[in-house]
């Protein structure tokens, strides 16, 4: 499965691409796409689009993960954070991809084990988790942590689904 993680930002939004084949994770391409602070919010709105619909194009992701946003302190970075976060999701719904989102407690808990681990360490484990993947922004790490939480979590909901299907696990005799 190709999962495309997604980290929201008006003026950086990060993504991360891997495949996930069982429990092994292979890293693809990371990258951030950066909006012009001079421009309107509209306009960079619209420069977000163009380069989430070019990752989607080109790296034909199966599935897509965004991580949720926590409120900040500054309501008026929070209104921003939020129009982009609107783009991100919009973005891979409408190429017809199946989005997740997850708590920035959740990831940090699926990569490096536990919910308050320091951004360092997330990107340590991203790094550990996707041998040879040369990691191109902070923005880029967090994406591709986005993603390595979402294989996992996927993973797990097709065994649970397939143990369902066949009675819950349970032999029938």
């Amino acid at each position: 499965m190709r999962v495309l993680g997604l980290d929201p930002g008006l003026r950086r939004t990060g993504w991360g691409v891997i495949e996930a084949e069982g429990s092994r994770l292979v890293h693809l391409a990371n990258g951030a796409i950066e909006s012009d602070d001079k421009l309107s919010t509209a306009e960079r709105l619209v420069q977000l689009h163009d380069g989430l619909s070019n990752v989607i194009a080109e790296y034909a992701p199966a599935e897509a993960a965004v991580e949720e946003t926590l409120v900040n302190k500054n309501a008026k970075s929070t209104l921003k954070l939020g129009v982009a976060r609107g783009v991100v999701l919009l973005v891979p719904a409408r190429a017809g991809l199946p989005v997740a989102q997850y708590l920035p407690m959740i990831v940090k808990k699926a990569v490096v084990g536990t919910g308050h681990a320091a951004k360092d360490q997330v990107n340590m484990m991203v790094g550990r988790l996707l041998p040879g993947c040369g990691i191109e922004s902070p923005d880029a790490a967090d994406a591709l942590a986005v993603a390595i939480c979402h294989a996992h979590h996927a993973a797990t909901g097709r065994q649970w689904t397939a143990a369902a299907g066949t009675g819950g696990g349970r032999r029938r005799t």
